[in-house]
């Protein structure tokens, strides 16, 4: 059992960036299922799947690289709110991330949603995660 799946989930993905491969299998959960489309939505990874046949399933992500650099699109994904300290914030005090430039992936009430959706819909939350 892992102790904090979020975290082996962004940790799955930096070392597979950091190994130039294409794809990563992630195991699913709802949380994960959200934040993957959410990633997708900004642009950071090409596309993903989502395999239901085992009990917990798995999720496939296609990474995204540059062209012509070959580098990442994903510069960086780390971690915010972890178990042992946990990170909320109203949405009024809401991160901007790189200047505006990056995302904060956020778990409010109304579900898994970015930094600028939260400020438009007036919610805090847990912040999970910095996405640049």
């Amino acid at each position: 059992m892992n102790t904090d799946p979020i975290a082996d989930y962004l940790t799955r993905v930096r070392n597979a960036i950091a190994a130039g491969h294409r794809v990563v299998e992630i195991p699913a959960s709802n949380l994960k299922k959200e934040m993957t489309k959410i990633l997708f939505d900004q642009g950071f990874i090409l596309s993903y799947q989502f395999n239901d046949e085992s009990v917990q399933g798995t999720i496939k992500i296609a990474l995204k690289y540059d062209k012509t650099t070959k580098e990442s699109v994903i510069r960086k994904i780390q971690r915010i709110s972890t178990p042992g300290l946990r990170k909320y914030v109203g949405s009024k005090e809401m991160p901007r991330v790189l200047n505006g430039l990056g995302v904060a992936i956020v778990s409010t009430s109304k579900g898994v949603m970015t930094n600028k959706q939260a400020r438009q819909e007036n919610v805090g939350g847990e912040v999970l995660c910095y996405v640049y």
